[in-house]
């Protein structure tokens, strides 16, 4: 049990890292909230991943449905409801009340090859009782 936590923490540390990492590459900056819920994403796609023998075009759009959705709650938490003004898509075309829109789903879909393949990786180092085959782009 303390084992399957640990692995958990590590997840969700990789995730914000990688995360807030990624947001300060392209924009800059990231704010706290980012860091949080890309330790969510990671932890949620890994479960996930653990349960599916899916193409790798569906698990990589499965990922850019989590990532995008907690994209939408978050934003509606910090932005709309809080009003941090963490980010705003308003001015992009096709956005859902300015906190997603189709040209980042569309970059959570790239993300998510690299994502899938950090799962595995973790999966892969963590679990090492599992079988050490491949399938698609994440190891099993």
């Amino acid at each position: 049990m303390a084992k399957r936590m640990m692995d958990r923490v590590l997840v969700f540390g990789t995730g914000a890292s990688f995360y807030s990492l990624l947001e300060t590459l392209w924009r800059g900056y990231t704010h706290w909230t980012m860091s949080i819920t890309g330790g969510m994403v990671l932890l949620t796609v890994y479960a996930m991943e653990r349960r599916t023998h899916s193409s790798v075009w569906r698990r990589c759009l499965r990922s850019a449905g989590i990532i995008t959705l907690y994209e939408f709650a978050v934003g509606c938490l910090v932005n709309l409801r809080l009003g941090w003004n963490v980010w705003d898509y308003s001015a992009r075309p096709g956005n859902l009340l300015g906190q997603i829109c189709p040209l980042f789903c569309f970059l959570w879909l790239l993300l998510s090859g690299p994502v899938l393949l950090l799962c595995g990786w973790l999966r892969h180092n963590m679990e090492p009782e599992l079988p050490r085959q491949r399938h698609g782009i994440c190891w099993r």
